[in-house]
């Protein structure tokens, strides 16, 4: 069997622009140790996948993104450049209180500098942060692909072959229109919910390409943010519940069919499951794609610990391949979460027909007695 040279070559170019950068970006970004030649791994690797303040881009160069803040005396907006000093270490800004950095969030300080946590109570934090900007320039790829595919298609139409954007988008609309939508919900109903899922996919699956460039415009880790998931499980939950019929209703507050002893036990089991199915969808993306993230950087932390070039060697190779499967996770991340909101938004609207079949069985009775 011959070997594709143009895709061995793609492979190898791979390989050596994630180990150059993989290593060096990761020292750069890494804090300083508090002690002489100490490291400490668990500091390093969650400074890595948390959200932050400002955005690294090489070395040390970082973007300072603004702060916004709600406190008592109203709002209050300034750069996040004053909340660290030379050497990126958190400092006291004095503004309408005086803020400080606590484990990358911002609180309100007295005049000694120790933590009020009274007045922290009463801190609203809206800044744009690291994650949020992430959020945005994948939003705005997305615009920029989707427009141009939308309006090629306006002027070769619809049936001529797809060209330039319009080649790869093509095929990944198809699919979760083919093996997504219209399997779960059906063909008549898949038109009406094939935007939203499509949005709920390509959002996810960009911000997960994105989460494994370890350079601007990437590095942030949206899709492991907790807040990111719970926010696309309780729109998927809203679009669910807004949608569910009578059937659906009925099948989980009076199981037809059953004794109503049965109905009443199975009643709260039912209602609990219409809020931890989204649950299941928040925690399954968060715990995945973190989990990746982690591996990677545990991987690379091992160069750091044992300093040596057999350490290199054997983690640089190892964190390239698991990289490489993280490509494989970014995408059916996407699609299992797309799949399963479809799955629940079919399960709501599926229109059950028990009472006709129960009608027919009884009428079949009737007839059976009759002829007897």
């Amino acid at each position: 069997m011959r070997c594709n040279p143009f895709k061995s070559i793609l492979v190898a170019t791979f390989s050596l622009f994630a180990m150059a950068f993989s290593a060096p970006l990761f020292a750069n970004e890494s804090p300083a140790p508090k002690e002489e030649g100490s490291f400490n791994v668990t500091e390093t690797i969650l400074e890595h996948i948390k959200d932050d303040h400002s955005w690294h881009l090489w070395g040390h160069v970082s973007v300072h993104l603004p702060v916004i803040l709600k406190t008592s005396k109203g709002f209050e907006t300034f750069s996040s450049e004053k909340l660290v000093d030379e050497h990126h270490e958190p400092v006291v800004y004095k503004g309408n209180f005086d803020y400080k950095l606590f484990e990358g969030k911002i609180k309100i300080v007295d005049a000694q500098g120790n933590l009020d946590k009274v007045a922290s109570q009463q801190l609203w934090d809206l800044s744009i942060t690291k994650n949020v900007a992430s959020l945005f320039v994948s939003v705005l790829i997305l615009l920029f692909v989707l427009l141009i595919s939308a309006a090629a298609y306006k002027t070769t139409g619809v049936t001529s072959a797809p060209k330039g954007l319009q080649s790869f988008m093509e095929p990944i609309i198809l699919f979760v229109r083919d093996e997504v939508a219209v399997p779960n919900i059906g063909a008549k109903k898949a038109g009406k919910y094939m935007p939203f899922l499509l949005t709920i996919f390509f959002l996810i699956l960009t911000n997960n390409f994105l989460g494994l460039i370890p350079f601007f415009p990437g590095g942030a880790n949206v899709s492991g943010n907790i807040a990111f998931t719970m926010t696309l499980a309780v729109c998927v939950f809203i679009v669910v519940n807004l949608s569910a019929n009578k059937s659906y209703w009925e099948h989980i507050f009076w199981m037809p069919g059953m004794h109503w002893s049965m109905k009443l036990f199975l009643a709260p089991i039912e209602l609990i499951g219409v809020f931890t199915k989204p649950i299941s969808l928040m925690i399954r993306l968060f715990a995945n794609i973190t989990a990746g993230h982690i591996l990677v950087l545990s991987l690379i932390c091992l160069i750091f610990i044992f300093k040596t070039v057999f350490a290199s060697a054997i983690a640089v190779p190892f964190a390239v391949f698991i990289g490489m499967i993280e490509l494989l996770v970014a995408f059916l991340q996407a699609f299992i979460f797309t799949m399963l909101a479809a799955m629940y938004i079919g399960m709501a609207t599926e229109e059950h027909h028990h009472d006709v079949h129960e009608a027919h069985d009884a009428h079949g009775e009737h007839k059976d007695l009759a002829h007897h």
